[in-house]
């Protein structure tokens, strides 16, 4: 756009920080007209400029507040790096589809408000890209007319790349065989690189280089008894007091606590509901 092209260069870092990954702008992705747009709401570019990495930008506005923060970025808004939208329902069948958006003529900033990007940023690193793929083409075309020593050199290593994958499939065949021998003869079985398939770096995959297959197993939370349980401190003689007097409180009814048996039933519970006398009856 034209406007773009004239704007400062300070405003223009701004939208070159908004639109890069380095901001942390949550983006979402809109449809207009057809095409589709990425969009964000306001607080999250207010968000943006108050933290720390915009702060070691050079060359730019200096923002140390919410407000500062809102003037920065309706400069931003004037030169037509982005846009008031309204947004819409889906623009689909699907409830997930990209919703319709749809410019307002009045444009100033406004953190609740939603704004459109009109500006895809830098492009070189798409430029190298597009380079890049397109060399990676023309050489293999090529190929024939490589010297031939290069020709060599990269069967050479397009046969060692083979012989990695080979090496791979070999040592989880072999690990999975060995396994199994030291299942039935020494359980609960060993592994061979416990880690090969675990997300670990290359070097931490082979490491131990063998560990015995042993389930974790889980951790019950039980909880503690009390001390006068033990009846070494004489807190035990408490518990009658106490337990008579919850008796009172109940009205003749409290509940006691047993320990299973090897002789209970199986739908035993270990507390049951005694009914006694009343004393005050």
């Amino acid at each position: 756009m034209e406007q773009q092209l004239k704007a400062p260069p300070e405003i223009k870092k701004v939208a070159q920080f908004l639109r890069g990954g380095g901001a942390g702008l949550k983006i979402r992705v809109g449809a207009m007209n057809g095409k589709r747009l990425d969009y964000f709401k306001g607080k999250s570019a207010v968000k943006a400029l108050l933290s720390p990495a915009y702060g070691k930008l050079k060359g730019v506005p200096k923002v140390t507040s919410e407000s500062e923060a809102n003037q920065v970025l309706a400069q931003v808004n004037a030169f037509a790096f982005y846009l008031r939208v309204q947004r819409g329902g889906p623009s689909g069948s699907s409830s997930s589809s990209p919703k319709n958006l749809q410019i307002i003529p009045e444009q100033f900033f406004n953190p609740d408000q939603y704004y459109a990007w009109f500006y895809e940023g830098s492009q070189w690193t798409t430029y190298a890209a597009g380079i890049t793929m397109v060399a990676i083409v023309l050489a293999g075309v090529m190929f024939p007319l490589w010297p031939p020593v290069m020709r060599l050199g990269t069967s050479y290593l397009s046969m060692g790349m083979l012989g990695l994958i080979g090496l791979f499939f070999a040592i989880a065949i072999v690990r999975l065989i060995f396994y199994c021998i030291t299942i039935v003869v020494a359980r609960p079985g060993i592994w061979i690189f416990p880690q090969l398939f675990a997300d670990v770096g290359f070097v931490e995959s082979f490491i131990p280089l063998w560990e015995w297959d042993i389930p974790q197993k889980k951790t019950k939370k039980r909880k503690s008894k009390k001390e006068g349980t033990s009846g070494g401190d004489g807190s035990a003689s408490e518990k009658p007091e106490a337990s008579s007097a919850q008796q009172t409180r109940n009205g003749g009814a409290h509940i006691e606590e047993v320990d299973d048996s090897a002789d209970s039933r199986p739908h035993s519970r270990a507390a049951r509901v005694e009914e006694v006398e009343d004393d005050d009856a």
